[in-house]
C-alpha cells in the first residue's frame, strides 16, 4: 500500500517542484516503486521529469473530469521504478468544471484508489496557491511535506497552511499529518540563512527534517534537461542531499 505524500506550499519559488521531481527520483534509485503526479497547471514537474507538455489527452486532468482512468494515463521514466503523471495547462479549467460537484474535493483521492497497492511512495507536486487543486492533493495524501525557503520571507503564509492542514484534518481527512517542514535553498555564507534556519527549528522543533537543501548550480540546471539531478549529475550537492532525504522519509516511514 502506497504511502501517499504531498508536496505543498501556497507560496511559488520555495523549491516544491524540486522537490516532489528529486525526491520521487531518489526514492526511485532506493528500489521503492513511486508515482510523481503532477497536480500543478504549470507542469513543471512533467518536463522537470523528461515528459513534454504537449496538451496530450494523456494527463491528470483528463483523470479528474473523470474521462480517463489513473492507470491510461501513466508514463515511464528513465529511471524503471519511478512513474509519472503528466500534467498541461488543462488542468486550470478543473477548478470551474468542478465547482458544482459535490464530492470536487474527493476525486484525486477516489482516482488514486485505482493505483495505491502499485507503488510503494506517490509524491504529489501541488499548485503555488490554497486552491481546489491543493485542497484535492491534500485530501489524497496521507501526510504533506512543507518546502521553506531559507529566505526572510519563510514564515510568511505557513501559519495559514499550518490552518488549512488543520480544517483538512476536522473536516475531509482526518489521518492527514505533516511529514515535515523541508529547509531549501540554503546558502551557508548568508547569516540570514541561518537565522532562518534556527527560527524554524525553534518553533517546529520534531517537525523540521534533519536534511537541508542547499543551493546548487547543479540542482539549478537539472530541470532544463528534463532530468532529476540524480540522472543530471550524481556527485552534485544537490543529488546527495535529495538521497539524504529520501533515506530520511524511508527511516522514519
Amino acid at each position: 500500500m502506497a504511502k501517499i505524500i504531498s508536496i505543498s506550499n501556497q507560496k511559488g519559488g520555495v523549491g516544491k517542484t524540486t522537490t516532489a521531481v528529486n525526491l520521487s527520483a531518489s526514492l526511485a534509485v532506493t528500489e521503492k516503486r513511486v508515482l510523481l503526479v503532477d497536480f500543478d497547471p504549470q507542469g513543471n514537474a512533467t518536463s522537470g521529469i523528461g515528459i513534454a507538455k504537449n496538451g496530450s489527452n494523456a494527463s491528470i486532468y483528463q483523470v479528474i473530469i473523470k474521462h480517463k482512468n489513473l492507470k491510461e494515463v501513466i508514463k515511464d521514466t528513465e529511471l524503471s521504478f519511478l512513474k509519472t503523471v503528466p500534467s498541461t495547462i488543462d488542468l486550470i479549467g478543473a477548478e470551474l468544471e468542478l465547482i458544482d460537484d459535490p464530492a470536487r474535493e474527493v476525486r484525486l483521492r477516489d482516482a488514486l484508489k485505482d493505483v495505491v497497492t502499485d507503488f510503494d511512495y506517490i509524491i504529489i507536486d501541488c499548485p503555488p496557491s490554497l486552491s481546489l487543486l491543493t485542497l484535492n492533493a491534500l485530501t489524497a495524501a496521507n501526510s504533506v511535506i512543507i518546502p521553506l525557503q531559507c529566505e526572510y520571507y519563510a514564515l510568511e503564509g505557513l501559519s495559514q497552511l499550518m490552518k488549512t492542514v488543520d480544517l483538512i484534518k476536522k473536516s475531509l481527512n482526518p489521518s492527514l499529518e505533516i511529514e515535515g517542514i523541508l529547509l531549501t535553498m540554503f546558502d551557508p555564507r548568508n547569516n540570514l540563512a541561518h537565522q532562518v534556519a534556527q527560527e524554524v527549528k525553534t518553533h517546529f522543533v520534531e517537525r523540521v527534517f534533519k536534511t537541508v537543501i542547499p543551493r546548487n548550480v547543479r540542482l539549478s540546471e537539472s530541470p532544463s534537461f528534463g532530468k532529476p539531478v540524480i540522472l543530471y549529475d550524481v556527485t552534485s550537492k544537490g543529488a546527495s542531499s535529495y538521497m539524504e532525504l529520501a533515506n530520511e522519509i524511508i527511516l522514519k516511514n
